[in-house]
């Protein structure tokens, strides 16, 4: 079976990759990533289009994108997506399967399967009803290296925007706030791990509110920072708040 993976640059994301890599009838052809076109960003996440590009370097999977404008609606997001995934089949020939990284949001789970019927695609799930304490904690000790990106303040206080994801952060998450960040408290970027070969070193920027309700923390590649050997810790990250 190959897949096509709906990559969010996240950790949930990476995790569906290692799981269907796992798997010995599932080859994973590439990645399908929304980007707001407006400002050349991962969708929600925020994260620069450069650093998605080398996150799709690293894993060694081609990329292809479903190119959105800021405000867009359900039927430009389908439109968007496939268009997306028409780029794939053209370029790697047949793709029937989509796989998301999606966890416990039933409500999530069935827009997806409804839109994969409308994009004639079959979705799948490799994370589905896994427990997410488990998961955040099999993320962390794996050593994968990732940076919360976005938080929803309605959900989780400001400050954590622009923290390392790591063992630290999840003992100070709040008892009500899924340690996935699975009804969107919160959202990552991964640098470096298993997958990611030499990583990608980063440094944080600016940290903007949005709407006011979204915390946004810039992440930027270093200067001559392209590849590194390791997962950094958070000595190479400055300028955060």
């Amino acid at each position: 079976m190959r897949v096509l993976l709906a990559w969010s640059g996240g950790k949930d994301s990476t995790l569906a990759l290692a799981a269907l890599r796992e798997q010995p009838d599932v080859i994973v052809a590439g990645l399908l990533t929304s980007v707001t076109a407006d400002y050349e960003r991962i969708s929600i996440h925020g994260v620069r289009r450069a650093i998605l590009e080398a996150q799709a370097d690293r894993l060694g999977l081609p990329l292809f994108e479903a190119r959105l404008d800021a405000g867009s609606s359900n039927e430009d997001y389908d439109l968007a997506w496939w268009r997306g995934i028409e780029s794939a089949r053209e370029a790697l020939g047949p793709l029937t399967h989509i796989a998301y990284g999606d966890l416990f949001l039933e409500d999530v789970r069935r827009y997806r399967e409804d839109q994969a019927e409308r994009l004639a695609c079959t979705p799948v799930f490799p994370l589905w009803g896994l427990d997410t304490q488990a998961l955040a904690e099999t993320f962390v000790d794996a050593g994968y290296e990732a940076w919360i990106t976005c938080v929803d303040t309605t959900q989780l206080d400001a400050r954590f925007a622009g923290r390392r994801f790591d063992r630290l952060l999840l003992d100070e998450l709040p008892p009500d706030v899924d340690p996935c960040g699975e009804r969107g408290e919160f959202h990552t970027c991964v640098v470096a791990g298993p997958m990611f070969g030499p990583g990608i070193a980063v440094e944080r920027g600016e940290v903007v509110r949005r709407d006011e309700r979204f915390e946004y923390c810039d992440l930027l590649i270093e200067p001559g920072g392209a590849a590194r050997n390791v997962a950094g810790d958070d000595r190479r990250v400055s300028g955060g708040p």
